[in-house]
């Protein structure tokens, strides 16, 4: 047993780093994201897949928090992939000018609203190749339609958020969303891959900050290689 830094009791000393991890311990992190967070979801507002889509393109370099904000007012005047298609680009601009980038975003808006019109009978499509085909979408952006709107597990949803608490759990040794998402699909059985990317966000958010963490409270230390090292 460690002493803790945060007080005078005692706590389980962290696991070391290895790669890969263990497979009682990647089990041991996944029953502790979900005894904490067992209502974990994605904290976009939205109401069908199409807003769920355009959500998570306005999140690109931008809080949840904030595109929470501007969708209810943009999906009011423009509720379907028809409407949005037709959006004069100067108002969606106006609309969704808080989320940063703007310009490119109501791009993107329009013209995956338009594909989807044109080439998918006004449908989100279902699968990654088609998510990816559609401006603005990117593997990250299709995992999160993907698994959210329509329960299918594709892969893993990799934002800064599940960047960061896999590298300090070790379950991974890599750099870029894309390898991390590989490691992260090779040790994570399947069955947990879209609950897996709502919890770590959620304990990103809540616990596991990026500049101070929350070791102290934390049930995941017996099992986070990167315990108390930032405290």
């Amino acid at each position: 047993m460690a002493r803790s830094k945060h007080g005078s009791g005692t706590t389980p000393r962290p696991a070391r780093s290895v790669w890969p991890p263990e497979r009682k311990r990647v089990a041991a992190i996944l029953r502790g994201l979900d005894r904490l967070y067992p209502e974990a979801d994605c904290e976009l507002h939205r109401d069908n897949p199409f807003q769920l889509l355009c959500a998570t393109i306005l999140s690109a370099q931008c809080t949840d928090e904030r595109v929470n904000q501007v969708t209810p007012l943009l999906f009011a005047q423009f509720p379907t992939p028809a409407a949005m298609a037709m959006a004069p680009a100067p108002v969606l601009e106006e609309l969704i000018h808080s989320t940063g980038f703007f310009r490119n975003k109501a791009k993107n808006l329009i013209g995956a609203s338009r594909a989807i019109v044109e080439r998918h009978g006004g449908q989100v499509p279902h699968t990654m190749a088609e998510l990816c085909e559609l401006p603005g979408v990117a593997r990250k952006t299709a995992n999160v339609v993907l698994g959210t709107a329509f329960g299918l597990a594709e892969g893993i949803v990799v934002d800064t958020h599940v960047q960061r608490l896999a590298q300090r759990l070790a379950l991974t040794r890599s750099s870029t969303p894309e390898k991390i998402e590989q490691d992260l699909m090779t040790i994570i059985p399947r069955e947990w891959w879209i609950q897996f990317s709502h919890h770590v966000i959620w304990h990103g958010r809540r616990r596991c900050f990026a500049r101070r963490p929350d070791c102290e409270h934390c049930p995941l230390v017996p099992n986070c290689p990167s315990a108390f090292q930032a405290s």
